[in-house]
């Protein structure tokens, strides 16, 4: 990473509450092909969540704690803050001097940007200023939510544009939290109504909603330089797992989340 920060665009996507156990099925299905053409070997890493909701999730992913391999580690980390004792900082990890990796890459020269989708990035509050508030520049609009059933097509456009505007020199770390996976998500199933509500199969269906669209993400982040990009969720959720539902619990379905990072190559 030391050689990739400086040099390369970076990427942070998160796909909001997406499951690892979904997200498995429809890469080996065939069912993502836009998304399982750039995993490596075409299938997701299974990893651990830093946090069991969005807001805890990404304090910690800002603070370079990427959802780590399940596996016995240690795992060297990507990022970490400078610390004195810490095990997963090792020769290849960037380190910065900074509380955090937004504000670590806005004093390495990068242009922070990021593309808000569920709540805790709305600015409609106090608390959902907090995790924008880390970047230079940062983007909300109702389109973007959770509401809405164009919300990645929305988040595209606009990161299209942030792309754009940039001179062809300045590096730029462009994060986006995709909403679409997040309930409620009955919308992306044809035939499907209010009344029955969200489903693992609905959830299933976001992530297809977003495999049509993130081609263009992917060619905007590419189109000025090599871009190095990460790909993963927050955190999972439950549609009556053991009786659960919904996310900020203890349960695998929450906890296992799927993980990719990889080139997007620089396409003139």
């Amino acid at each position: 990473m030391n050689e990739v920060v400086g040099r390369d665009d970076l990427l942070l996507l998160t796909l909001d509450t997406l499951r690892y156990d979904v997200a498995a099925e429809l890469a080996a299905a065939g069912r993502i092909p836009n998304l399982a053409r750039h995993l490596p070997g075409g299938a997701w890493e299974r990893r651990h969540a830093p946090g069991s909701f969005t807001y805890a999730s990404h304090q910690a992913m800002f603070a370079g704690f990427l959802p780590t391999p399940a596996a016995p580690g240690p795992h060297p980390r990507l990022f970490a803050a400078r610390f004195a004792g810490s095990e997963t900082t090792a020769g290849r990890t960037w380190v910065f001097d900074t509380p955090d990796l937004v504000s670590g890459l806005t004093a390495a020269g990068y242009r922070t940007v990021c593309v808000g989708g569920v709540g805790f990035f709305n600015k409609q509050g106090a608390l959902g200023d907090v995790l924008p508030g880390m970047f230079q520049e940062s983007h909300w609009e109702p389109e973007f939510g959770v509401a809405s059933p164009t919300s990645f097509e929305a988040q595209v456009a606009r990161a299209e544009r942030i792309v754009g505007s940039l001179p062809d020199e300045q590096r730029l770390f462009l994060f986006l939290n995709v909403s679409a996976l997040h309930q409620p998500n009955w919308f992306h199933t044809p035939g499907a109504t209010r009344e029955a509500g969200d489903s693992r199969a609905t959830h299933a269906a976001a992530l297809e909603y977003v495999d049509r669209h993130i081609g263009r993400l992917f060619a905007a982040m590419g189109s000025r330089r090599r871009c190095f990009a990460i790909v993963c969720s927050d955190h999972g959720t439950t549609y009556g797992d053991d009786g659960y539902t919904g996310h900020r619990l203890a349960h695998e379905a929450v906890w296992t989340v799927p993980y990719a990072h990889f080139f997007l190559e620089h396409s003139a």
